[in-house]
């Protein structure tokens, strides 16, 4: 799987950079590290660097634009954003992400010299991003839930649907308000003693479950905030971050979230035609192989169909000696084991088939977990699951149980995101 290095780029020049190596999935291979940009290039070796950039100086933001995509969707980007745009468009740089479900295209907005000087930056200390991502796309959305990451005196937040911002300078409350996550009650009273006032237009729901990052010392800071917005809202969950603010943004980028700010001008270009050309007699050499494998492969398949060909041919001569009248036939496999089983010379009882039937059961109690992978070899049957979390994964091990017909055991879990990974053993429970 590929690895990558994720390097949270700070908004002073002269403030450490802090970095951490991880897989597609967002699972750690290594441990977090702050220092010079300089520094983090060795640890780039052989790794696609992600560069998270301040939040705070990108206009992130959802757009409902019918343009699909390419140069015409570029165009119409600046349009669609107008009135989001204190600045000259040609001071700025567009970027659009893939169209969610809900038919909006998330989009981020930089001064085009914020970026130039962010890759200069990168270029001084031997760093080649491979994308380089809005910080606050590394808060994960999950849909149902208002999501905040607090960190010094900023807040992440999002709605779990198309809000994605940063707010500098604020309380959590405050940034909650700010998206309308909380009800305002005076101006409820005002509108019901304006009896002359045009019904208001109804405004989107949001969530009334929030879930926050924070670390230790902005947990007890704003523990008193915790506890007035838990009358607020109908749950409010605190999770720590022990080792800081980038592995939790780094786990989501990893997976491909968030806008790559490297479109248009500052895209990655690759100059084909001085490859093509180095290695010209190689792929002329390459596909006069390839085309005599194909050959070579389609000879092998037609004198393969002629012969198969002739065996069912000869199978069918044999079985219409026990079976007169019988036609051609498809799979002389099954015909040959349903004769053994006729005759009672059927081998030991299909364990692989009893598995699976065992393994569905267990599995419909746990709607949200998936099967990655599934093997069986010598009456041992190992499934890879991906669950939510690590009580999914005793429910179905309990359920597989319980039925008496399979010993399972969990051989090992890891975390992935916010999902749990693991490898379930099934063995028969007797003879």
């Amino acid at each position: 799987m590929a690895e990558f290095l994720v390097i949270r780029l700070p908004a002073d020049a002269n403030a450490p950079a802090e970095w951490i190596a991880v897989d597609g999935n967002g699972a750690r291979r290594g441990e977090p590290v702050a220092g010079a940009l300089a520094d983090a290039a060795a640890a780039a070796q052989e790794r696609r660097v992600i560069v998270l950039v301040p939040g705070t100086d990108v206009l992130t933001a959802a757009v409902d634009i019918p343009v699909k995509g390419g140069a015409r969707l570029q165009a119409a980007l600046p349009y669609a954003l107008e009135e989001h745009l204190a600045e000259d468009v040609e001071t700025l740089h567009f970027a659009a992400g893939l169209r969610r479900a809900s038919g909006k295209v998330p989009v981020a907005v930089v001064r085009r010299d914020t970026l130039v000087d962010w890759l200069a930056r990168l270029a001084d200390a031997g760093i080649t991003p491979w994308s380089v991502v809005p910080e606050n796309y590394g808060l994960a959305r999950l849909p149902g839930t208002i999501s905040l990451l607090v960190s010094r005196d900023e807040v992440m937040i999002n709605d779990g649907a198309d809000v994605e911002v940063v707010m500098q300078g604020v309380r959590p409350g405050d940034a909650l308000a700010a998206i309308g996550a909380l009800d305002d009650g005076d101006a409820a009273e005002d509108a019901r003693d304006d009896d002359a006032a045009a019904p208001a237009p109804a405004a989107p729901v949001l969530p009334r479950h929030a879930l926050v990052y924070c670390d230790a010392e902005t947990d007890e800071r704003y523990r008193h905030d915790w506890i007035a917005l838990r009358q607020e809202l109908e749950t409010l969950d605190v999770r720590l971050l022990p080792d800081g603010v980038t592995p939790r943004l780094a786990a989501t980028v990893a997976t491909g979230a968030g806008v790559n700010l490297l479109q248009g001008e500052f895209a990655t270009r690759t100059e084909y035609a001085p490859l093509l050309r180095r290695w010209r007699v190689a792929a002329m050499l390459l596909g006069a192989f390839v085309l005599t494998g194909l050959l070579a492969r389609a000879a092998d398949l037609y004198f393969l169909s002629r012969e198969e060909a002739a065996l069912r041919d000869a199978f069918l001569a044999e079985y219409q000696e026990v079976a007169p009248g019988a036609s051609a036939v498809r799979d002389p496999a099954a015909i040959v084991a349903s004769l053994r089983t006729r005759t009672g010379h059927a081998e030991a009882p299909a364990r692989f088939l009893q598995s699976l039937e065992d393994l569905s059961l267990a599995l419909r109690a746990q709607a949200e977990t998936r099967i990655e992978s599934l093997s069986y070899r010598g009456g041992i049957v190992d499934v890879r699951l991906n669950a939510p979390n690590v009580t999914a994964l005793d429910g179905i091990q309990k359920a597989i149980q319980e039925r008496g017909r399979f010993k399972a055991s969990i051989q090992g879990t890891s975390q992935q995101g916010e999902r749990v990974s693991s490898q379930i053993r099934m063995e028969a429970s007797g003879p």
